[in-house]
């Protein structure tokens, strides 16, 4: 059984991300452990940890739902607001083969724009797919 850690927030609901959740399902038994970081608010309004920590919450609680639709076993975590940190922090507790790791389409996406692709490629012990929506939600 393949085990895939997921990593995004605004995007998690897209269906890029789903395309490749099915894909790597319809390759055969897999498990899916979904990290949400606790990201600030894109719009740069004012707002608290908790805040942001109840966002990724929903957010989560909902991939886990339709994920799991997907026919795969899933569970998750909200992890750090800094992505990597996030990623790091899971690999510590979860073994798994690959991250899957969504982002906004360039130019609106600031996991792009810290180059977090290249960075988690370079820091990470696994492979690091990226998939990138077409548009912003």
């Amino acid at each position: 059984m393949k085990d895939y850690l997921v990593v995004a927030n605004q995007t998690l609901s897209g269906e890029h991300l789903l395309e490749e959740l099915r894909r790597r399902v319809a390759e055969g038994p897999c498990r899916f452990h979904v990290v949400v970081p606790a990201n600030a608010n894109p719009e740069g309004w004012t707002h608290t940890v908790d805040q942001a920590r109840a966002i990724a919450q929903e957010r989560l609680q909902k991939a886990i739902a339709e994920f799991s639709g997907l026919g795969a076993e899933v569970d998750g975590q909200v992890g750090d607001e800094r992505p990597l940190d996030a990623m790091q922090d899971a690999l510590r507790h979860w073994s798994c083969d690959e991250v899957i790791l969504s982002t906004l389409p360039a130019g609106a996406s600031r996991w792009l724009g810290m180059d977090l692709v290249s960075r988690a490629s370079r820091v990470l012990p696994i492979p690091v797919t990226h998939v990138e929506a077409t548009r912003v939600p």
